[in-house]
């Protein structure tokens, strides 16, 4: 078989890689992806209500494009406020919730009480929102769904078996919020960082209705065995906690759109990578499973591309978004994109010409305020050459640990947007 064509010698892997997960990024900020949305101003009043990563720089959108009168709340991460004149903006705790979350839930739910059918809610709504905006079903209380959101994180549950967990122990969750906010008309502005942009997955589906049930909530604590607070297993088993349901007549008045992606991120990386005279391939924007799981898989596919032109020819570069899991066995640093990416080394074994960059669009990969990590083929090597045993590191959950020690995180800030996981491999 003849050799495939080698990219230019003045072609640098690492900063063509972070140059299509910084498109990714940019294509979903919200200052490009509110204005097309936003509806005509109501009779009466403008509210503004949401929480989630991305909530701050979507109500800033709002303010500097709406033609009207404006009010609201919202709540966003520690790190994520930026400035606002005519809505408010909380900051509260990611991913484990704290009183300021909930403190911003019980005065949002206020706040749209008393709503005429004359009046407009925009409800501002991304990845995040699960945690930033918690109100404990009545006879729980905050203790127990930070008990609840540690318990789930460690479980390795995917991201919508969670939320179904959290919906059904909400106040404010599973379509509750828009509820409270009827007879108004409620305008969904959702940023998704799910796997098939279900809305009832982001942030838990506060202003959307919610097809799954209480039963499917113990179904999925009883799967991975996890240890919920009594109260909150009795809430459960009980029924009382049922979320609302897509044809509750007091939702007909709501509207949702959907303004960015997963899937259009990945398609403006696409964009790069053709600029670049690199041929990119979309594995797809929802793929999920165990981090270190899907790394041996992608790690195979680009083997495949490397040694034999199968399934694609090289020079390529691989594209796929989502949300992978982790179950935690370790007690190291963690974070999903960089135990992807040292299981991804350890399955290529050095193999020649293929790099790779992995990271979360909002920044935080984890707990981390790291974006993700790059590897090379010479990664393992020079691992190897300060003593450091990979196959340790990714036993203990320490991706992150790894990837510093090697100067190889990548480090964003917060990128005030959020639609999920990148993950790019280029073969050369």
């Amino acid at each position: 078989m003849e050799n495939p064509p080698q990219e230019p010698k003045s072609f640098l892997p690492k900063r063509f890689l972070r140059a299509l997960f910084d498109a990714a990024i940019a294509a979903a900020l919200p200052e490009k992806r509110v204005p097309a949305f936003l509806t005509a101003p109501p009779k009466g009043r403008t509210l503004v209500i949401g929480a989630g990563k991305a909530a701050a720089t979507m109500a800033q959108a709002v303010e500097n494009n709406w033609p009207g009168e404006l009010a609201g709340l919202v709540v966003t991460r520690y790190g994520h406020r930026v400035p606002t004149s005519r809505i408010e903006v909380i900051e509260a705790s990611h991913p484990v919730p704290d009183q300021a979350g909930a403190d911003a839930a019980q005065r949002m739910l206020q706040m749209v009480q008393g709503l005429s059918a004359d009046d407009l809610v925009l409800a501002l709504i991304s990845g995040g929102g699960s945690a930033l905006l918690p109100m404990p079903f009545e006879g729980l209380n905050l203790a127990d769904k930070q008990a609840v959101n540690t318990a789930l994180l460690k479980s390795g549950a995917s991201i919508h078996e969670m939320n179904c967990v959290r919906r059904h122990l909400s106040g404010i969750k599973g379509g509750r919020l828009a509820v409270a906010c009827h007879p108004a008309k409620v305008v969904n502005l959702l940023i998704s960082d799910v796997p098939g942009d279900n809305p009832v997955d982001i942030a838990s589906g506060p202003t959307v209705g919610d097809p799954t049930t209480c039963a499917d909530a113990l179904a999925i604590v009883a799967r991975y065995g996890i240890d919920l607070p009594d109260k909150a297993a009795a809430l459960l088993k009980s029924g009382k906690s049922e979320t609302i349901k897509p044809d509750d007549p007091l939702l007909a008045n709501v509207e949702t759109h959907m303004i960015a992606t997963p899937a259009l991120a990945l398609q403006a990386a696409a964009s790069v990578a053709h600029e670049h005279g690199i041929t990119p391939h979309i594995l797809g924007d929802d793929l999920e499973g165990e981090a270190r799981d899907v790394g041996k898989v992608l790690g195979a596919i680009a083997l495949s591309v490397a040694r034999n032109g199968e399934p694609f020819r090289a020079p390529c570069v691989l594209l796929s978004g989502g949300e992978t899991t982790v179950t935690v066995r370790g007690s190291g640093r963690g974070g999903r994109n960089v135990e992807f990416l040292l299981s991804l080394a350890l399955t290529l074994k050095g193999q020649s010409g293929i790099y790779a960059l992995a990271g979360d669009t909002d920044g935080v990969d984890g707990l981390e305020e790291i974006a993700g990590a790059y590897i090379a083929p010479d990664t393992l090597e020079r691992a190897f050459a300060r003593g450091m045993r990979p196959m340790d590191s990714l036993a203990n959950n320490d991706g992150h640990g790894f990837f510093e020690a090697l100067g190889d995180g990548i480090v964003t800030g917060p990128t005030l947007t959020n639609v999920n996981d990148f993950r790019a491999i280029l073969i050369s």
